[in-house]
C-alpha cells in the first residue's frame, strides 16, 4: 500500500513517513499541493493521499477538487487540517474527501484513520495484517517487525497470525492448543507459553503488542 503525503512541513512529512514506513506503508512525499499534482498526471498513483488543507499556492481543498475533476485518480483523501469549522468540513467533503485529521494529531490516530478509510473503501488487502509496526504478509508467510523481518518457526508464525487475525480478543491456552495442536493430544499449557515467549522475544520493539492477561490468555492489543 502506498500513501502519498502532501504538507509543506517537512518535519510532519518525516515523522508521518518514517511511521508509515514502519507500519508497512511505501510512502510519497510532496511539498506543495502543485508538486503533488505533477505526479499523480505523471500516473504515479498512491492508494491514499493525506493532503494538509493550508499549503503555499494551491490549496488542499483546491488540489482535492482538480483531483476529481481531471479524473487523475479516485484514491481516498485525508485532509490533514487545523481549521475544523463546520464550514471547512463541508468543503472538504464537497471537494472529494473522505475523511479529516486536525493538528496536531498523534501518529497513532493517522495509522488508525489510514487504515479505515482504506478498509471502507475497500482498498486494503486483507493479504497484508497491519497492527503498529507488524506486518503480516499471509501471502508468502512473511512477518516483519518495525519494517525489519521475523523469523519465526511455522507454529510461531500461526500463533501470531491467529492472534493478529482477531486483535484485542483474549485466546486461552486450552484456545490456542485445540485452534494450533489439533492432531497432538497431549500438549501442555507450558508449550503455549515458550511459543509465546519465544514470538516475544523475535518481535524485538513490537513485542509488547503480545500481551499476557494474567488468569485469562494472550491477545495482540494495539493502541490506536
Amino acid at each position: 500500500m502506498k500513501v502519498m503525503i502532501v504538507d509543506d512541513e517537512a518535519d510532519i512529512r518525516e515523522i508521518l513517513s518514517f511511521n508509515l514506513s514502519a507500519a508497512g506503508y511505501d510512502t510519497i512525499e510532496c511539498g506543495t499541493a502543485e508538486a503533488a499534482h505533477i505526479q499523480l498526471r505523471k500516473g504515479i498513483v498512491p492508494d491514499i493521499i493525506l493532503l494538509d488543507v493550508m499549503l503555499p499556492g494551491m490549496s488542499g481543498f483546491k488540489l482535492a477538487d482538480k483531483i476529481r475533476k481531471e479524473d487523475l485518480c479516485n484514491v481516498p483523501i485525508i485532509f490533514l487540517t487545523a481549521r475544523n469549522a463546520e464550514n471547512d468540513l463541508l468543503t472538504g467533503f464537497s471537494a472529494g474527501g473522505d475523511d479529516y485529521i486536525s493538528k496536531p494529531f498523534s501518529v497513532n490516530e493517522v495509522l488508525a484513520r489510514v487504515k479505515a478509510v482504506l478498509k471502507r473503501t475497500g482498498k486494503v488487502s486483507l493479504k497484508t495484517i497491519v497492527l503498529g509496526g507488524l506486518v503480516i504478509d499471509t501471502t508468502n508467510m512473511n512477518v516483519t517487525a518495525q519494517g525489519l523481518p521475523v523469523p519465526l518457526s511455522r507454529k510461531e508464525y500461526d500463533i501470531l497470525l491467529l492472534l493478529a487475525s482477531h486483535p484485542g480478543k483474549i485466546f486461552s491456552r486450552a484456545d490456542l492448543i485445540r485452534e494450533l495442536w489439533k492432531d497432538a493430544p497431549y500438549v501442555l499449557d507450558r508449550t503455549v507459553d515458550v511459543h509465546i515467549a519465544r514470538i516475544r522475544s523475535k518481535l524485538g520493539t513490537c513485542r509488547d503488542l503480545v500481551t499476557n492477561r494474567a488468569g485469562f490468555g494472550y491477545s495482540i492489543e494495539v493502541n490506536e
